[in-house]
């Protein structure tokens, strides 16, 4: 296997603004997450940004960004487009989408997506997903994206069944907060950007649908921590709390 990172990352945020350029003890978030992707060592790491003020912030870090369509409608359109200019012979294999607004992520769990997807050799996609402890976490309103899945015997990976906002599994039993991580396979990767949304899609609004509708397995890895995901000026000083230097 030969993994590429990619970062998707764009401006253009509702609830905060300029997001990726939020400053974080000195440096822009997007920054901060490319150090997180580095720190993984699992392969090169690529931002494809969306601004041009995110590409300079990538460069000026001494980091590799390149620029794709503000008009693209998802993060793995973006990676995708980026994909085909840096990498047109396609060298690499398996490419992991990591958000942009991950300043704190773990290496651990980019590893572990990765393993979920090269372990399983008829899976398409990788991802990972943590138990959920806090009762709040539950409420569709939370927004946090729930996934379904058909353990194996050791509970460490499993196939997806289905994403929901809502909790699912009904019943007894223990619910798993999807990360937003992802591996894909070059082919599945190639053949999703080219699926029209599917319905599942549309209703619940979450993408990895589209990909479960077209039959495609979702591999999952089960991890022991939810890395925050910065998308309030709350979160983002969590974050900056999370990340300060020692002695602050």
């Amino acid at each position: 296997m030969n993994p590429i990172l990619m970062i998707p990352a764009r401006l253009a945020s509702s609830r905060l603004p300029n997001k990726p350029l939020a400053d974080i003890h000195g440096v822009p978030m997007i920054v901060q997450v490319l150090r997180r992707a580095l720190e993984a060592d699992a392969g090169p790491v690529v931002v494809a940004a969306g601004d041009q003020a995110i590409a300079d912030a990538i460069t000026d870090a001494g980091g590799r960004a390149v620029m794709t369509d503000p008009a693209l409608p998802s993060g793995t359109d973006r990676i995708h487009q980026a994909l085909g200019k840096i990498d047109p012979d396609g060298k690499h294999d398996v490419i992991v989408n990591i958000q942009g607004d991950l300043p704190v992520l773990e290496t651990k769990t980019v590893r572990a997506t990765i393993e979920a997807l090269t372990r399983m050799p008829d899976a398409d996609w990788g991802t990972a997903a943590c138990a959920i402890n806090e009762p709040d976490d539950l409420d569709p309103a939370s927004g946090v994206n729930k996934v379904a899945t058909a353990w194996e015997p050791d509970g460490l990976f499993g196939r997806a069944l289905y994403f929901s906002k809502h909790p699912v599994p009904w019943g007894e039993g223990e619910v798993f907060h999807h990360i937003g991580l992802y591996s894909y396979r070059r082919a599945a990767l190639d053949r999703f950007v080219t699926l029209p949304p599917s319905p599942l899609e549309i209703r619940e609004r979450l993408e990895q649908l589209r990909a479960l509708e077209a039959g495609m397995r979702i591999e999952v890895a089960r991890v022991e921590t939810i890395p925050l995901g910065v998308d309030t000026q709350r979160q983002l000083d969590q974050a900056r709390a999370l990340l300060a230097p020692s002695g602050e």
